[in-house]
């Protein structure tokens, strides 16, 4: 089980055991009209269910947060707070419209003890995991065939960004397979081991949970080795196709176009088109209705902070390189482009007073609901960006415009798990996120990202 999966199941165990133990000592409570209590047990079942589904939107999952407890606490009291007015505002609209369903007449104690309940459970499995993370049961055990450049870029990958706190490495190392790295002979955490039987012999005596073929010099490998592991019951797999898995993103420091062209993804169904298009007129339909107030006032702000126009305009790039104009709550100064496109800048002069909150709420961003509602985004995908930085990027980036096989998206698997990008750097890290997305669409996937968004959302970072 990966770092997140590990903890989900503590978080959803200890909730499982400590909700109906606190339901039952409510009810044992003298002064509890027993007829009206019997109402809890319906609207309780939404308690745990929403708490979880924010857990996860909010990040508690991620690995970053896993690692560091203080981030996690400090994201607690939100977390709780939205997952029980959640369940509490659930309850009255499911007691209202549903037949049979009747809303406790004590809903306020009900979501008091949830968010106790649910807050100390919480905290204990995050301390049970901070145990639980010596133990080597949680270590995958990777064998990586071949210990040069490749092979010291997956370990550097794997500690930054693996779904995993730790991995259990050992390098086989053999002349056919390149030279050796330095940096992997002077890391203590990684064994070396020169290849003195064969791959099978080592994968038996690490007992490894996978094999990644990641040498520096390809030709030669001894293909019939790796088939007698594979028949063996040990996974085997490429270099790219791991790091694709297990860190959720495409490598293109090391692309082989060959492997984008031979292994699966990039073909997206009329069905899962018509399923994504109908998700984004429904869930902006909800959002807008939900956030006109708040948009309404935003756009009063713009007009007494620097007058009219509220809006602007700018032509971006969409699916199959078609422009359109995208919406947006005006933030920079109105000749803050007298001079042409530019990147965004940290502390970029440009930005007015309102705009500097409006970008950091994302605020800015709502008008953009319209766009997904006319079909020029959705509500996923890939960053629209400008033509005239499209242009630049693809001349300098391979596999660019492979971006726009989707629609631009208001948010995006790059969007969440990359800050603000304003260079061709960022660019091409983004682009690694914005290819992964492409290639492994699922409309699961966008419910995934849409999730997360609330994260970013609530916690800025990179906004520029």
């Amino acid at each position: 089980m990966t770092t997140g999966a590990v903890m989900f199941a503590l978080d959803a165990a200890l909730a499982s055991l400590a909700w109906p133990l606190v339901l039952a000592l409510m009810l044992a409570t003298p002064g509890i009209d027993q007829h009206l209590a019997q109402n809890w047990l319906a609207p309780a079942l939404l308690y745990p269910a929403a708490m979880l589904m924010f857990f996860y939107a909010l990040g508690l999952y991620r690995r970053d947060v896993v690692l560091e407890t203080r981030k996690a606490l400090s994201r607690l009291p939100m977390v709780l707070g939205l997952g029980g007015i959640t369940a509490l505002v659930g309850g009255k609209l499911l007691a209202r419209f549903i037949g049979g369903w009747q809303e406790p007449a004590d809903a306020t104690l009900l979501f008091t003890a949830a968010v106790g309940c649910f807050g100390i459970s919480a905290i204990s499995a995050r301390l049970l995991f901070r145990s639980l993370r010596r133990y080597r049961p949680m270590q995958p055990k990777l064998l990586i065939v071949g210990a040069g450049a490749r092979a010291w870029d997956l370990v550097w990958m794997l500690r930054k960004e693996g779904r995993y706190l730790a991995y259990e490495i050992t390098c086989l190392h053999d002349p056919s397979f390149g030279p050796l790295d330095g940096r992997l002979a002077r890391d203590p955490t990684v064994a070396v081991v020169k290849m003195s039987g064969t791959i099978l012999d080592e994968a038996r005596r690490l007992n490894a949970t996978d094999i990644v073929v990641a040498p520096d010099e390809r030709r030669g490998m001894d293909l019939e080795a790796l088939l007698a592991c594979k028949t063996d019951g040990f996974p085997v797999e490429q270099y790219l196709s791991f790091v694709e898995r297990e860190i959720r993103r495409v490598d293109l420091k090391r692309m082989d176009l060959s492997w984008i062209v031979y292994s699966g993804g990039f073909q997206i169904s009329v069905l899962e088109r018509g399923l994504k298009r109908l998700l984004d007129i429904l869930v902006s339909l909800l959002m807008l209705t939900l956030a006109s107030p708040f948009l309404l006032l935003a756009m009063l702000a713009v007009v007494l902070d620097d007058g009219w126009p509220i809006f602007y305009r700018q032509t971006r790039v969409t699916q199959g390189g078609r422009h359109f104009s995208i919406f947006k709550l005006r933030t920079m100064r109105r000749d803050a482009e007298a001079g042409g496109a530019v990147w965004a800048m940290n502390d970029d002069q440009r930005i007015t007073r309102v705009g500097h909150f409006l970008r950091r709420s994302r605020l800015d961003e709502l008008p953009q609901l319209f766009n997904v509602l006319r079909g020029d985004m959705s509500l996923v995908g890939p960053r629209p960006e400008r033509p005239e930085f499209v242009r630049e990027l693809t001349e300098k980036i391979p596999l660019y415009d492979q971006r726009h096989m989707v629609k631009a998206g208001l948010t995006g698997w790059a969007q969440v798990n990359y800050p603000y990008g304003a260079s061709i750097d960022d660019a091409r890290s983004k682009l690694s996120y914005d290819l992964y997305y492409v290639k492994n669409y699922a409309i699961w996937f966008d419910v995934i990202i849409l999730l997360q968004t609330a994260r970013v959302v609530l916690w800025p970072s990179g906004v520029r």
